[in-house]
């Protein structure tokens, strides 16, 4: 008997399973799918699907990363000899690991030459050892755009966020951004202080931000849902206006059988389960897609071409090549199209 109720209980907990998969509204692909396929059965219209535009990859990191200008060797060597802590800091820079120096690190090395070079000028008194130090500061505060740029869009760790290879936004996500939103606002802020030349900023959080860069992958997963989702509501659309262009589905206003099954899937499809997906969108949008894009934004003057063109059309919040721009206008034509169908039937919903 026990033999025979195990037997049982993993055919039970096999079919809840299998019907949890069968669900096509657990997962944004299938929901958007089965949203097509509904809205032209009740309309009594053949679904067509669209192919679903790939997303841009993130340019390749050899295309990010910019050049590092350096400072003459000859200047280097000079200071390195000069007793003051400023030797150390161009020492570690001359040894083996200072050479392979990681972005962040760079940046943090940069961030420190100006601090002590500008603490060792109140000690001296030799002019022509002032007259260099000024030159190395202001050649390393020109350039710290660059060490900024690459210690954020220059590393390896960004790949993994904006990877394609995690599919769509989840639906129902349980607050999944928290953290990685807590993170962009914290590197905006200290990107804004360092571009404004104020090296008093703690870059202790840094390395952490690429962490989670390194184990999240939400961006990407936010990209993806914008073209599943601009792409199946363009096609419900044309279902819609082809009816609308055809046969009326109400007679001067009067509901019928027709229009109380379009009107029920309506209710319990699009605003059930549709746009509280819609409402996860724009939240995590708000919440991660526009500081990341701020944060491209506000180093334009460094930005290399080929991130110009993948900025344009992905982080982008407006302009015609964003992602985000064709996808609100794809939600406002498919509201508008709902309105104007069940208008026929003295029903315009505010949605």
């Amino acid at each position: 008997m026990t033999g025979v109720r195990t037997a049982q209980l993993l055919i039970s907990v096999a079919g809840a399973f299998l019907l949890a998969g069968c669900n096509p509204f657990s997962d944004a692909r299938p929901m958007m799918d089965e949203y097509v396929e509904r809205v032209g059965r009740v309309l009594d219209v053949e679904p067509v699907f669209s192919d679903i535009p790939a997303s841009e990859q993130i340019p390749r990191r050899r295309n990010r990363v910019l050049p590092m200008p350096e400072l003459e060797l000859g200047m280097l060597d000079f200071l390195s000899l000069y007793s003051c802590e400023l030797q150390y800091v161009v020492g570690e820079k001359n040894s083996v690991m200072g050479k392979v120096m990681q972005p962040l690190n760079r940046l943090r090395y940069e961030v420190r030459f100006i601090r002590t070079a500008g603490d060792c000028l109140n000690t001296i008194e030799d002019d022509e050892l002032i007259s260099i130090l000024e030159q190395a500061v202001a050649s390393k505060r020109e350039s710290l755009p660059v060490a900024i740029w690459n210690a954020t869009w220059g590393v390896k760790e960004v790949e993994r966020l904006f990877t394609f290879a995690k599919g769509e936004y989840p639906v129902e996500a349980v607050d999944p951004l928290s953290d990685l939103a807590r993170d962009a606002r914290q590197l905006n802020n200290a990107v804004t202080e360092l571009l404004q030349q104020n090296l008093e900023v703690d870059l202790g959080f840094w390395g952490k931000v690429h962490q989670r860069w390194q184990a999240e992958y939400r961006a990407g997963q936010l990209i993806n849902s914008a073209h599943l989702v601009r792409t199946r509501l363009g096609d419900a659309t044309r279902l819609i206006r082809q009816r609308l262009n055809g046969r009326p589905l109400c007679l001067n206003g009067k509901p019928n059988n027709q229009s109380d099954i379009v009107k029920s899937m309506f209710f319990s499809v699009y605003i059930g389960k549709i746009q509280p997906y819609l409402a996860d969108l724009r939240r995590a949008r708000t919440d991660l897609i526009e500081p990341l894009s701020k944060l491209a934004a506000m180093q334009n003057d460094v930005m290399p071409e080929h991130f110009q063109e993948w900025y344009r059309s992905t982080l982008a919040l407006t302009g015609n090549e964003s992602i985000w721009t064709n996808l609100d206008e794809a939600v406002a034509t498919h509201t508008k199209s709902w309105q104007t169908l069940l208008e026929q039937c003295g029903l315009r919903p505010g949605v």
